[in-house]
């Protein structure tokens, strides 16, 4: 039988959250945009500071089979669900009511020019995604299960003239074979250890499936699943409104990155 503290840890991150904390006093950071979470390898955290926390960590096999099995029915949604929220010449964003909590899930999906390994590197947890990503502050790979496989803890910016004050997030990332591509995909964890300076995000499950076009194989088509509930005092109308543009942001940020490796 599973502990106590897995089994109330696995149930804690598939309900939505209650409530949300309070807003730290605004720091007169610069304009930002919303954070796209980053999903499944750099610094790990002290260990005796964590020892009591991983006793209560999820089975990863088990959970991550879960979070790629609710990936992929986020990718087996029909079309006429989903509404067009802003459209470019490179990216595409949908949303629809999220099952999870009372905001969103959001769909992107653009071409990028390069294989799907090199794409994927730069957008799960690693050097790649800290060099590029400039909303991404600090990360930290708190437990490896395995290469693929990890609890990650990151910190992003103030955003939006600091309206959105820096948030910290605490999620299990995970990275799997999907069809003749891949699967980055991650949750937040409940995780008790809080820095004053950060209001703690929660990532309902979100991802990032990547595979090579049929017609030209160097190049990938990306799509991305995100629900993000930031917490705090923020209202998730101004959320919304934000999240298309910054969605359409992050592809072209990352188009940048590859093309200026």
């Amino acid at each position: 039988m599973r502990p106590a503290g897995t089994r109330r840890l696995l149930a804690a991150a598939w309900r939505a959250p209650a409530g949300g904390e309070a807003e730290p006093a605004a720091s007169g950071c610069g304009s930002r945009r919303l954070g796209v979470p980053a999903v499944a390898g750099v610094a790990s955290a002290p260990a005796a500071r964590q020892r009591e926390q991983m006793e209560s960590l999820p089975d990863a096999a088990t959970f991550s089979t879960k979070l790629k099995n609710t990936l992929i029915q986020y990718h087996s949604i029909d079309s006429d669900q989903w509404r067009v929220v802003k459209k470019t010449k490179d990216v595409t964003v949908w949303r629809k009511p999220s099952e999870e909590f009372n905001g969103y899930l959001y769909k992107a999906q653009g071409v990028i020019d390069d294989v799907v390994n090199t794409v994927v590197d730069h957008i799960r947890p690693g050097p790649c995604r800290l060099n590029w990503d400039s909303l991404m502050t600090s990360l930290d790979i708190l437990k490896h299960f395995e290469e693929n496989c990890c609890v990650m803890r990151y910190t992003t910016a103030g955003q939006l003239w600091n309206i959105i004050s820096p948030r910290e997030f605490v999620d299990f990332s995970y990275t799997v074979g999907y069809k003749e591509g891949l699967l980055s995909c991650g949750i937040s964890l409940d995780w008790s250890e809080k820095r004053p300076e950060f209001v703690r995000g929660y990532n309902h499950p979100c991802g990032w499936f990547c595979v090579p076009l049929k017609e030209s194989p160097h190049q990938s088509l990306l799509t991305g699943y995100i629900q993000t509930d930031l917490r705090g005092m923020v209202p998730q109308s101004a959320v919304d409104t934000a999240m298309a543009s910054t969605l359409t942001n992050f592809y072209g940020d990352l188009r940048k990155a590859l093309r200026n490796p």
